[in-house]
């Protein structure tokens, strides 16, 4: 055996200390997973918010498409570190909302979803 085969095959434990490891990886995975759903759903209640604030100003104020694009340009120029809300993004959001805005019952399931598959439909 080379040194380096030794080293990798003292690395490798007993059944029952693998079966320990194994433990403590599902327990990493199970942790990541809820972590991310986690920061999905802040995501999407992120992004209901800014969507819900967009539609009351075109409802109220009369933005339209160049205030929505003027905004998304604010926020690239202004505060380079947030990204993720160019216009189209913006109008996309806008566009998940208008359906759910009357619904909180739904927006609340909404919310439950990846972002990716509220694009979808």
């Amino acid at each position: 055996m080379t040194a380096k085969e030794l080293t990798e095959t003292s690395l490798i434990p007993p059944d029952r200390e693998r079966q320990a490891f194994a433990q403590v990886v599902e327990l990493i995975r199970l942790g990541r997973e809820r972590a991310m759903t986690s920061v999905n759903t802040t995501l999407i209640d992120l992004h209901w918010q800014v969507s819900e604030f967009i539609s009351q100003r075109i409802d109220t104020a009369g933005w339209g498409k160049g205030t929505v694009t003027a905004l998304a340009d604010y926020i690239r120029k202004r505060h380079p570190g947030v990204r993720g809300f160019p216009r189209q993004n913006l109008w996309r959001m806008r566009q998940l909302f208008e359906p759910y805005r009357d619904a909180p019952e739904l927006s609340s399931l909404l919310r439950e979803l990846p972002w990716s598959s509220n694009l979808r439909y």
